[in-house]
Parts: structure tokens; C-alpha cells; sequence
């Protein structure tokens, strides 16, 4: 399945990364290609996006389940595909280095199926690490800008 992982450290408690990332309001629009996202409940919700990969330049609605929410630390979340043949899933985990600093990970993996699939998973294994990278970064950046003293 292909996958992407990115871990960053920022200078923030672990209880400020949890205020922020607990609500997906503040952060979905940070996720590359982004268009929107509409909650249904606090673990369901869809999230339009324009992908770029490779050939492949259309809009991908994604029906995102959360699994579990595990204050401080961790989000895992389902994903299928709305409008193409896609499942996969990720986390966000955030881990404590000291009082004053968080380490974060992000993961994400996609797999494509159809006929189209293996070609698609191809392209994904080299897109969904730099989409794990952008996304981690731009948390990290949104939070440092939010929290700046």
C-alpha cells in the first residue's frame, strides 16, 4: 500500500498541539490541494480536494472516518473514496519530548484499485510522502504562527 510518513518537532506543550489539532476546522485547509471539508459528526466527514499526481489533475472526494480520538497524543482516521476507487487511513500522533516541546508524526496511506490501481499506486508511492511532508509542515507552521509571543 503506498504510504508517506513526516515527523516534526516544534516548540510548543503537547496540550497546545492537542488544542489545535483536536478540531479538523483548523487544520483540513492546511492539507494540500485542499477545497473543503463538511463534518457530519465529530467522526464522520468529506473532504474535496484537487490532487495533482503525476497525469492524474481532477477533484477527489474522500469520505473520512475518525476511528479513535486519544487525547493528548493520537487521531487515526479511514478514508474511501467517494468519486474514485480509493481506501486507506492515517493517524496523526503527537509525543511529548519535554514541558516545551512535541515531536509530531504525520501518516497517510491511499490505495488505488480498479483498472486504473496499479498505475495510480505507482504514482502514489512517490506523491504520498511529499503530501505527509507538506501536511506535517504546514501544521507546525500554523501552530508556531498561532502561538508566536
Amino acid at each position: 500500500m503506498p504510504s508517506g510518513m513526516h515527523q516534526v518537532e516544534i516548540g510548543l506543550p503537547i496540550n497546545m498541539v492537542w488544542d489545535f489539532v483536536k478540531d479538523m476546522d483548523n487544520w483540513a485547509p492546511l492539507i494540500p490541494g485542499y477545497i473543503q471539508h463538511r463534518k457530519f459528526s465529530n467522526r464522520q466527514s468529506t473532504w474535496e480536494f484537487n490532487s495533482n499526481i503525476g497525469f492524474i489533475k481532477k477533484k477527489i472526494s474522500l469520505m473520512v472516518t475518525i476511528k479513535e480520538w486519544i487525547e493528548p497524543t493520537r487521531v487515526t482516521f479511514h478514508l474511501n473514496g467517494l468519486n474514485e476507487e480509493l481506501s486507506g487511513g492515517g493517524y496523526f500522533l503527537a509525543e511529548a519530548i519535554d514541558t516545551n516541546k512535541t515531536s509530531i508524526t504525520g501518516f497517510l496511506e491511499i490505495t488505488a484499485a480498479g483498472a486504473m490501481g496499479p498505475l495510480v499506486n505507482t504514482v502514489l508511492k512517490s506523491y504520498l510522502p511529499k503530501v505527509t511532508k507538506e501536511m506535517a509542515t504546514a501544521i507546525s507552521t500554523k501552530l508556531e504562527e498561532l502561538n508566536r509571543i
